[in-house]
């Protein structure tokens, strides 16, 4: 019997101690050991708020601790109000981190071919659990985290946070930037609809007008000479794999410039090549334990919870456009925002000029800044001459972004312009929406659009109405008419006209609507 006799120290302990200061004794160890060094009782003191011990039990962790390594052990009590860092540092790695468990739960559902991805998209929305959203999610933390990487970056231009000895977490944070546009940017293509194809498409074709190698990068980009199969797949692999992988590193080196340096003070508290944020005296530290790691929980409740706010009370949702067809290019075709000043650029004039020579030049000027301004000050007053061109080019940059927009030089006509209203291709629009029933067969004028027979019709009679009085003297004596038929058993055809110059001018389009469409949703 003695074969089977199992020694268990835990048994002595009780049998010498008791069962419950065993039990008190065994789960205190547990603790410690997964917190790197602080027992219950500190922690207990943490959660009181209790000031730290001496020796302060609570810098271990940062010395045995995998992850909060990463963190330095105490921060400069300035550096914890919202201003000088308004958060935005912290706030980027949040949405990155956002944004990879979100993709992560798409990519169940998703798969990168153009034969289903549409499909797949529409699956996610309709069917899976939470799908929509999820997708919402990603898509309005995609769109906050570029907002926020490039808050950051201007604010520390404005704060002169980049100079001695911070010139390398600047070029780090400029990578980081980059690596965050072209995130969002791959991404902008994998729900394979009518926008997302031709907003990469505009973007992509950018890089054809690279000299030399142009049509060689284009190609590599898209895998062919049209996105297809071959694109969508580059895309894909680089938004789920290459790009964050090397976000991911960036993000480390730029956390360990940070912690090496420290965080920088306001400019009137701080000299330059002066790590003055490491050199805190011992009043004014801000532990990172307990203080710093409550306030950032704190954080991140309230901006997951205002995200699913947006995204279900504020009914925020992720567009998705009707099916992607290269054969159909849609009006107003843009870039993503974020690009927007790029393409306001091309409309200056020569394509290798403004589309590469200027745009390469900036962004050489943005990494190299820190040893070009190499002043004795961080205070605003010092610095008149950076402040101004950083003011000069927000200016510029929002003039840029407006150019780049549809309403600045818009090449398509009256006529197409007041039919796109009524029928987009980017969406579905007022026709496409409207009630089947409602369609009542007929012919209607937009001057009468108030005696239309229905509530859906009379809606679009007065938006072409409203379309057409638009434009004014470019329409003169322009007319709106729809004709709508029973086009086949559950199908209806619907002929878009606008009439100009007493009948001389005609622009008709035509549009089918199915019973069972469903595109309200």
């Amino acid at each position: 019997m003695s074969l089977f006799r199992i020694h268990a120290p835990i048994l002595d302990d009780i049998r010498s101690d008791g069962l419950i200061p065993t039990l008190i004794a065994k789960t205190d160890e547990v603790v410690t050991r997964l917190t790197a060094g602080l027992n219950v009782e500190e922690i207990r003191s943490v959660l009181r708020g209790d000031p730290p011990k001496r020796p302060n039990p609570r810098v271990k962790p940062h010395a045995d601790g995998f992850w909060m390594h990463m963190r330095p052990t105490y921060f400069h009590n300035k550096v914890m109000a919202l201003y000088p860092t308004f958060r935005l540092g912290w706030l980027s790695v949040y949405f990155l981190v956002f944004e990879t468990i979100t993709g992560l739960v798409l990519m169940l559902w998703y798969t990168p071919s153009p034969l289903v991805a549409f499909e797949d998209m529409q699956n996610i929305i309709s069917n899976v659990p939470l799908g929509l959203m999820m997708r919402d999610l990603h898509r309005l933390g995609a769109e906050f985290m570029v907002m926020v990487v490039l808050l950051h970056m201007l604010r520390t231009f404005l704060t002169g946070s980049y100079k001695k000895p911070r010139q390398f977490t600047w070029f780090t944070g400029g990578v980081l930037l980059l690596l965050t546009l072209f995130l969002s940017f791959s991404g902008y293509l994998l729900p394979w609809d009518q926008l997302s194809l031709w907003a990469v498409t505009i973007g992509a074709s950018m890089a054809e007008a690279t000299p030399v190698i142009g049509r060689e990068v284009n190609l590599l980009v898209r895998g062919g000479p049209d996105f297809g199969v071959n694109g969508l797949l580059r895309f894909y692999l680089l938004h789920v794999f290459a790009l964050p992988l090397i976000a991911f590193i960036f993000l480390g080196v730029h956390y360990y410039k940070v912690i090496i340096h420290g965080h920088s003070l306001p400019p009137k508290e701080e000299e330059v090549g002066v790590d003055t944020a490491r050199k805190v005296p011992m009043d004014k530290r801000s532990y990172f334990l307990p203080d710093v790691l409550t306030k950032e929980i704190y954080w991140v409740v309230i901006w997951t919870a205002l995200l699913i706010l947006m995204v279900t009370v504020g009914n925020w949702h992720a567009p998705l456009e009707p099916h992607a067809d290269s054969q159909v290019t849609p009006l107003h075709t843009t870039a993503p925002w974020y690009f927007l000043w790029l393409q306001g650029m091309l409309k200056l004039g020569d394509k290798v000029f403004w589309g590469v020579i200027v745009p390469g030049i900036l962004v050489n000027f943005v990494f190299v800044m820190p040893y070009l301004e190499v002043g004795p000050s961080r205070r605003y007053i010092h610095r008149r001459i950076g402040l101004s061109v950083a003011a000069i080019s927000i200016i510029v940059f929002s003039a840029l972004t407006y150019m780049g927009t549809p309403y600045y030089a818009v090449s398509s006509s009256p006529d197409q312009e007041v039919v796109a209203a009524l029928v987009p291709q980017t969406h579905p629009g007022p026709v496409r929406t409207a009630a089947y029933d409602d369609l009542v067969p007929g012919e209607y004028s937009s001057e009468a659009w108030n005696s239309a027979p229905t509530d859906s019709l009379r809606e679009i009679m007065e938006i072409f109405d409203y379309e057409i009085n638009k434009y004014g003297n470019q329409l003169p004596g322009a007319e709106g008419i729809i004709n709508i038929v029973d086009w086949q058993v559950g199908l209806k055809k619907i002929t878009l006209s606008v009439v100009w110059n007493n009948g001389e001018d005609t622009f008709t389009q035509n549009v089918y609507v199915h019973e069972d469409s469903n595109h309200e949703h």
